[in-house]
């Protein structure tokens, strides 16, 4: 009989001292991976999203919170209270991972920092995330996305031409972050298999945003220029953006010559191709104030549909501009699994958006549904840290921790 194949991450212990999005949303896929990942939070509140709403699925929960802690176990813990923090110390001792997103210094001042957690587990990978990291003249400023999406220049690209800086429509700093701690803490647990030996991780959402600025910040590490707004056209090709056609908009990717000629001939435009100034890409890109208005007139002349259609047979790449729900509900999406459905103690059966990690032998299962509020508290008390029932009652009686069965609330 073959045995199951076990999940990539499933012998792994997760602390996670993280709230809002980017801590969140890394513990997350390493849940997704099969970790055991115990959420800490505040009794009586607990993490920042659960009041952000609404929309506020049955029961209660934000659906901002439902969408980043599946695969994770909530337990509540006073963290003012020596006992509490005598809790996470003992948590941390056996753990395999620690995330934390406290403002740099924090967790040091409350005898939790990577110092003190590394003397008595050497094993302990310990990563932070902060707005600035640890290191530098911002490392003591808060970190909020928005906040660095200005500082570190992707509001400064994004946005009409003349139009008004503008965020990006997701917290993407946040997100991004996130994906990178998961990526540094699983080279660290590769790390630790060699060596045996834990480490410290620092992520700073401004590092992530400059990592991914990518081809623009190349452009101007290049030619000494400051990057401008150029709507939804990309910097370095063109035809690359949103035209309007006879009913709506489609997004145009023309990206080589044997695709730009293709596009004139079955257009009816193969004059433009004959252009000496759109010869080559970089001509367009040169000339592109006299491309742009022909381009925009010329896809006025069909729908839509018509343009996806003929493109499309083409190879021509191109797409509809979709809203959020239409994506939701596309086959495409739908085919991929990356709308998948949970049971949730309060709210029901909901949706959520599933992972895309597409590992054929272990996929992502969404295991356990985004906890209530301090719903695994006592089993983790008991099985992992082998608290008697009498010991997690008075720790109860004091206020150090709670918790209520979500059937029951």
């Amino acid at each position: 009989m073959e045995l199951p194949v076990p999940y990539p991450l499933e012998d792994v212990r997760v602390l996670d001292l993280t709230r809002v999005l980017a801590g969140p949303y890394c513990t997350m896929m390493l849940g997704d991976l099969g970790a055991d990942v115990i959420k800490v939070e505040r009794p009586g509140s607990g993490d920042d999203v659960r009041a952000w709403g609404p929309p506020f699925a049955p029961g209660g929960e934000s659906a901002y919170f439902l969408c980043v802690n599946r695969n994770k176990r909530s337990i509540t813990i006073d963290l003012k209270a020596p006992e509490g923090l005598g809790l996470v110390y003992e948590l941390a001792r056996r753990s395999d991972i620690l995330v934390e997103n406290f403002k740099t210094g924090t967790l040091d001042g409350m005898g939790l920092g990577y110092d003190a957690l590394h003397e008595i587990n050497p094993c302990l990978i310990y990563c932070s995330i902060t707005g600035f990291g640890s290191t530098g003249p911002y490392s003591d400023l808060p970190g909020y996305d928005l906040i660095v999406q200005a500082m570190g220049g992707i509001m400064s690209i994004t946005g009409e031409a003349e139009g008004a800086p503008a965020k990006g429509g997701v917290p993407i700093v946040d997100i991004t972050t996130g994906m990178f701690s998961a990526t540094a803490i699983l080279a660290a647990l590769r790390v630790k298999e060699k060596t045996g030996k834990g480490q410290r991780i620092d992520m700073a959402l401004l590092d992530s945003e400059i990592a991914w600025l990518g081809n623009v910040a190349g452009n101007c590490l290049v030619s000494g220029k400051p990057a401008r707004r150029l709507g939804n056209a990309h910097p370095n090709i063109t035809p690359y953006e949103v035209y309007p056609t006879s009913d709506g908009y489609v997004a145009l990717a023309i990206g080589n010559e044997r695709q730009w000629r293709r596009f004139c001939r079955v257009s009816d435009a193969p004059h433009l191709a004959e252009e000496p100034v759109f010869q080559t890409n970089a001509d367009r890109v040169r000339n592109r104030e006299k491309l742009v208005p022909l381009m925009t007139e010329l896809m006025k002349g069909r729908t839509a549909q018509e343009w996806i259609a003929l493109l499309r047979k083409e190879e021509i790449p191109c797409g509809p501009i979709q809203r959020v729900d239409q994506v939701l509900n596309d086959p495409q999406v739908r085919a991929r699994g990356m709308v998948v459905e949970a049971a949730h103690p309060t709210a029901g059966l909901i949706e959520l958006v599933g992972s895309p990690l597409k590992l054929a032998d272990t996929p992502p299962e969404v295991r356990l549904p985004p906890p209530t509020l301090g719903q695994h508290t006592e089993g983790v008390l008991r099985e992992v840290l082998g608290l008697s029932e009498a010991a997690i009652g008075e720790l109860r009686a004091r206020g150090v921790i709670c918790f209520q069965d979500p059937k029951n609330s």
